[in-house]
């Protein structure tokens, strides 16, 4: 069985490795753009702050280990153009320039995503980075050495990130943004002014509810960014606007969504017969909104390149879809989300409610106690969970995981209400935390 692997990242690393461990006849070759796979993106901004110094540890595979494994590994490669009917691929060779052609039985297509570059005036000054790869980590860590005010447009989860790691870095800086509020994607406005209080006092601005316009710059160099409500000074911006799908060669050939997303069932297949699709280029399977979505996370990538590889010759094992199952910290604040927040909820259309609940997470004769803050949104009708929030001091943010268990088998706030819990005075209270906040949304006997 002769496999091609386009793009190497989570979905690809995870598509291959168990491609070798399960068929011992399979024969497998990967085309990578870059030089490196299995790239930690996730871990750009604790390298920037200086909490990892070594950026090689982000990497937990690499092109040597996959050729000990028998993989054909070709780095440096790109996947042109593919004949779906004739089973067959165009490469070019990025350092020689020489073009060949080469033939698959299984085409796995895991080519991940680029950053969203909107066409920007001045956009080609040096100094205005994107966030995603190795090679832009490094780039911004060597920038960041000569800076002192830097823009991080885009607050979402990296562009958060960046925020707090330029802000101990010693630097002035500027988030901008279209949403009114950080993390929209992920949390309540109402859930996010204790992180952006945060930052307010670390002297970190914002310039939220604005979109950039254009850049200006001095000797080649950026030196203020532009949006339709004002001005301001940086001599280093960070684009962290978001993703989209890199699958630009199969537009046409495959059933996609409008961005790009290539579309898959529950076992991975595209719309054509042996060819898969995994990670930042495919849907996901969004549980709460059951429908397909475009949800790029390394844990979506993982679990679909290794479904990718149980169903290659067969159908065995389904994808359970989604909650985009999330978490961050910001100066000793654990947050984390799972499924829908109230907002989205609402934006897409659910009949959604909520319930708030505080307190202290473990009794009050413990030397030490912190307050748990955890929001639970609910399907008015059919009273299913549809998200859960959760803040905290203290890293309580793996009970954000039974929530997610909870969105995935269909619960409703009434079963989380009475859930079993164990109780010990180092870890909780009698009543844990997510029993108390469904609690809340009980209705009258």
């Amino acid at each position: 069985m002769k496999v091609i692997v386009v793009g190497c990242t989570h979905a690809g690393t995870a598509a291959i490795l168990n491609t070798v461990n399960l068929y011992k006849d399979a024969k497998v070759t990967v085309y990578e753009r870059n030089d490196n796979i299995s790239f930690l993106s996730c871990g750009i901004a604790l390298y920037v702050e200086g909490i990892v110094r070594d950026v090689n540890g982000f990497f937990y595979c690499s092109p040597e280990k996959l050729a000990e494994l028998g993989v054909t590994t070709r780095m440096r490669h790109d996947v042109t153009d593919v004949d779906f009917d004739a089973k067959k691929i165009r490469a070019k060779n990025l350092v020689t320039g020489e073009e060949f052609d080469d033939t698959y039985d299984k085409l796995i297509i895991t080519s991940g995503s680029w950053p969203i570059q909107p066409k920007i005036e001045n956009s080609g000054l040096e100094n205005i980075l994107l966030c995603k790869n190795f090679a832009h980590a490094k780039e911004i860590v060597a920038k960041t050495k000569d800076a002192r005010r830097v823009a991080v447009v885009g607050a979402g989860y990296i562009g958060t990130e960046l925020i707090e790691a330029f802000e101990v870095q010693g630097k002035e800086v500027i988030v901008v943004d279209m949403e009114r509020q950080i993390l929209p994607k992920y949390l309540d406005s109402d859930f996010v002014e204790e992180p952006t209080r945060l930052f307010a006092e670390r002297g970190v601005k914002f310039a939220l509810g604005e979109s950039v316009k254009s850049f200006k710059g001095e000797g080649g160099k950026v030196s203020a960014i532009v949006t339709d409500k004002g001005e301001y000074e940086a001599d280093l911006v960070i684009l962290c606007i978001g993703f989209r799908p890199n699958t630009d060669i199969f537009r046409g050939k495959l059933d996609m969504l409008p961005n790009g997303a290539i579309e898959v069932d529950e076992y991975m297949h595209t719309s054509r017969p042996d060819v898969f699709a995994a990670g930042d280029a495919a849907t996901v399977w969004n549980n709460v909104k059951r429908a397909h979505d475009y949800i790029p996370l390394a844990t979506n990538a993982v679990r679909m390149g290794m479904l990718v590889a149980r169903n290659l010759k067969s159908d065995t094992t389904r994808y359970l879809g989604t909650q985009a199952t999330s978490g961050i910290k910001i100066y000793g604040l654990c947050i984390a989300s799972t499924g829908l927040s109230e907002e989205s909820a609402v934006k897409s259309g659910l009949d959604a409610q909520s319930v708030t609940f505080s307190d202290n997470y473990r009794p009050e004769f413990m030397p030490t106690f912190d307050q748990v803050k955890v929001k639970l949104v609910y399907e008015r009708g059919s009273r299913r969970i549809l998200g859960a929030q959760m803040m905290s001091k203290t890293d309580l943010t793996p009970a954000i995981n039974t929530i997610s268990v909870c969105i995935q088998n269909g619960m409703t706030v009434d079963d989380l209400a009475f859930v079993d819990f164990f109780f010990q005075p180092h870890f909780n209270k009698p009543w844990n935390f997510l029993n108390s906040v469904a609690h809340l949304a009980l209705p009258p006997v």
